[in-house]
């Protein structure tokens, strides 16, 4: 016996546009969190410790991120990414570098990667917007808050 078609008051063409942008935002988020714990395990210098313990605190928090991310495309009737391959092919991010740099930089690669999360994020409004999916908005709400809030504590870092 099949399933039952999903009627969610939401057409299967607009679940299945915001599902793709979904899946774009859970491959730029899984991304983001590989580049964070790399740097983790790999920086060093005067700022070590505050730099080791923030990124821990980030790269857990993006963690978490990547399970609602992913249990919101099963939501909408769509598999969710979850290979290197399918995350390679959909982020909108560069892959963390191979020689690790140094501190500064690295804030400066996870400023840049925070700011694209949130413009992932942020371009698929219109779409949910339109479908009127709330959970996806408040959803995309959510992440947004967090990779706006952690760009500018890590561009704090670099003024002065």
């Amino acid at each position: 016996m099949s399933a039952p078609a999903i009627n969610i008051g939401i057409s299967e063409q607009d679940r299945a546009s915001i599902a793709e942008g979904l899946s774009r935002l859970l491959a730029d988020t899984y991304t983001l969190y590989l580049t964070t714990h790399n740097f983790h395990w790999n920086v060093t210098g005067p700022m070590f410790t505050s730099l080791h313990d923030m990124f821990m605190a980030q790269y857990t928090e993006l963690w978490n991120a990547v399970d609602p991310i992913a249990e919101r495309i099963r939501s909408l009737g769509a598999h969710a990414p979850g290979s290197y391959a399918e995350f390679g092919r959909l982020t909108s991010l560069p892959d963390v570098p191979v020689q690790p740099p140094q501190a500064m930089e690295m804030v400066r690669i996870l400023v840049k990667g925070h700011e694209a999360v949130a413009r992932t994020a942020r371009g698929l409004f219109p779409v949910a917007d339109k479908a009127s999916d709330e959970p996806t908005a408040d959803l995309l709400t959510q992440r947004l808050a967090v990779h706006e809030q952690t760009a500018w504590m890590l561009r704090s870092l670099l003024e002065g």
